[in-house]
């Protein structure tokens, strides 16, 4: 197993800000950023629910033809598949219901474990997702999970929507966090849950900086993140 030393693991449910606080942190930090969520969303995509009819082999051949890359570092990290930048589509609502689905299939989450391992053996990360310190990296030194109520996060998500000029609806989009959190926490395999040993931060009523703040004041009394430099 990847020991994980040069790792940061940040994970929550869904609409709790964990992208934008991984890009900033991994931003301060000068190092890359890992969000495992658009690794599924993208798989989900492009095998849509079919998937869950598919033989663990199948599903292994299928996802071996898929090679996800990143560039760069901090908030211009880019996440590629196939020498392709991953585009905005995998973002609604409705695809992230749908990679909550797959994620409960093993085979899929073993091929992007590997894949997720192999990153970080190759470079410091801040990775971000929803088992990030309890099974994927779990001899990471930092480990932080955030949370938030599920109508505090639809109603940054609405905000967030409505910057982009996509109206969207607070009681469905609400409902919508709701059932994905059901999804999440429930599943057999990997459930959504804080590492027993990470910072748990109620991002409630708190806003970017002062979570950040926070992260990095624990960072830095530990000893930062490379010690021995």
């Amino acid at each position: 197993m990847t020991h994980s030393a040069s790792v940061i693991t940040i994970d929550g449910p869904a609409g709790v800000g964990k992208t934008t606080i991984a890009r900033r942190l991994s931003e301060t930090l000068g190092i890359s950023y890992l969000d495992t969520g658009a690794m599924f969303r993208t798989l989900a995509l492009n095998l849509g629910l079919a998937a869950e009819e598919m033989s663990e082999e199948a599903i292994k051949s299928v996802c071996s033809h898929y090679r996800f890359q990143l560039e760069g570092h901090g908030i211009t990290t880019q996440l590629f598949v196939n020498g392709k930048l991953v585009s905005s589509e995998i973002r609604t609502e409705e695809v992230g219901m749908l990679a909550s689905r797959l994620a409960r299939l093993p085979a899929i989450r073993a091929v992007l474990a590997d894949i997720q391992r192999s990153m970080a053996a190759a470079t410091p990360l801040v990775a971000e997702g929803r088992d990030m310190g309890t099974v994927i990296f779990p001899n990471a030194r930092f480990k932080f999970f955030l949370d938030a109520s599920p109508e505090i996060r639809a109603l940054r998500r609405m905000r967030d929507a409505e910057n982009h000029d996509q109206p969207t609806d607070l009681a469905k989009l609400t409902e919508q966090i709701r059932l994905r959190d059901v999804q999440d926490r429930t599943r057999a395999i990997a459930p959504l849950k804080a590492a027993s040993d990470a910072i748990c931060i109620d991002t409630s009523d708190k806003d970017i900086s002062e979570v950040l703040g926070l992260m990095l004041r624990h960072i830095d009394a530990s000893g930062g993140l490379f010690p021995n430099r």
